[in-house]
């Protein structure tokens, strides 16, 4: 993306100090990493810094320890597994600026790389304090930002810091912003976007603007039922967010004036209220919905209706599944419209993103995420890029 500073664009770095920022906020079982996936997607850009003969200085935080040092949120534990993975030693300094940090740094031979303790040990971190981003910038000639996930943050390691230092993208970084602008940013069309999830209320900024951006819109899970009763449908027991009618009735006259098509369920899988344990299961029309009913699933029709369009379209982007996914048989729509899409995008014929945490979920539920253009980890960064917010971190690095 010509737009923002990429590695490529970093000159000689041999002997250079490159601070980079990368998301090691990973999870944690009994003081050990039970998923290092956040750690493997900083290994590109470590590796090209590092074979470059960059001095590797890594900076992250940890869980929220508020400005204070919790001993259980030191991200200790996260060097020798690194180690490992780069198949080189790793530098651990117990503070991020100061005389430690400034020791460990000094003592980097070209390509070596060094880990420093949490970010958030010093309240400066998240109040994007100057001060706090000077200490952090005098340990470095170069910075690169490899967290998109905490782009949506103004804090000190992810906006001040890139006005202090020559500042660019890192190879995740630059493969995120690249698959988000080819979804949204200027998109191959028909553009289809698929929102699921519960409620409505999480999403307003998120629907009014994606239905001013696509061409046709598909709404699923619970939120589509305050769709469905905004129209006159009785959704049963159904979770709807009622008072919201007349704000999905304008979101959906938004939808009219722009041109962008609204799919919503022509037909619903519900069960009795009461589950779980999940319940026999019955394919209703949206007429058919019973008062003690509660629509947990989209229905064949509409699957077939939104695989349609995903026939036709050639950009996806998608959040949130269809329906109760985690138990199954109400995971039949997410599943077979998440397969019908990643199979046209294995054969090239759809650029397919998706993100968000319940859709991560959903794409390995169906066994489709590494079929799919892009998927996005990044969680509120990536709903926040979605509802058309301007990214701190992101801002920060253009040119």
């Amino acid at each position: 993306m010509s737009q923002f500073r990429t590695l490529d664009q970093a000159g000689d770095l041999s002997g250079k100090r490159v601070l980079v920022r990368v998301d090691f906020n990973v999870p944690m079982d009994g003081g050990r990493i039970s998923d290092d996936t956040r750690l493997r997607a900083a290994l590109p850009t470590i590796h090209y810094l590092s074979t470059r003969g960059a001095k590797v200085v890594l900076l992250a935080h940890f869980d929220r320890p508020k400005g204070k040092r919790v001993p259980e949120m030191s991200l200790k534990p996260v060097a020798e597994p690194l180690s490992d993975l780069l198949e080189q030693p790793v530098a651990w300094a117990d503070d991020c600026i100061g005389p430690d940090a400034t020791a460990v740094v000094g003592a980097l031979e070209p390509g070596g790389v060094a880990l420093l303790e949490n970010l958030r040990y010093h309240a400066g971190e998240e109040k994007n304090d100057p001060a706090f981003a000077d200490a952090l910038a005098a340990l470095g000639d170069l910075y690169v930002d490899d967290a998109f996930s905490a782009a949506h943050r103004a804090h000190a390691s992810t906006e001040a810091i890139a006005h202090r230092l020559p500042a660019y993208a890192g190879l995740s970084m630059q493969r995120e912003l690249e698959a988000l602008e080819a979804a949204l940013g200027s998109p191959k069309r028909p553009v289809l976007g698929v929102v699921g999830g519960s409620k409505v209320s999480t999403k307003l900024d998120l629907l009014k603007n994606l239905v001013a951006k696509l061409d046709q819109l598909a709404i699923g899970g619970g939120m589509a039922n305050t769709f469905l009763h905004a129209q006159g449908h009785d959704v049963g027991a159904s979770l709807c967010e009622k008072d919201l009618a007349d704000t999905a009735r304008e979101i959906m006259a938004a939808a009219e004036k722009a041109g962008c098509e609204l799919l919503l369920p022509v037909d619903v899988v519900t069960a009795a209220k009461g589950w779980p344990p999940a319940p026999p299961a019955h394919t209703k029309a949206l007429d058919q919905v019973g008062a003690d009913e509660q629509i947990l699933d989209a229905g064949p029709d509409s699957v077939a209706k939104l695989v349609a369009a995903m026939d036709k379209a050639s950009t996806l982007i998608w959040n949130g599944p269809l329906g109760v996914f985690e138990i199954p048989p109400f995971d039949k729509a997410t599943v077979e419209a998440a397969r019908r899409a990643a199979g046209l995008a294995k054969a090239g014929r759809l650029v397919a993103v998706a993100g968000g945490g319940d859709t991560v979920a959903a794409l390995h539920h169906a066994g489709v995420s590494a079929d799919f253009t892009f998927v996005s980890t990044a969680g509120g960064a990536f709903l926040e890029w979605m509802e058309g917010k301007a990214l701190p971190g992101v801002e920060a690095l253009k040119v």
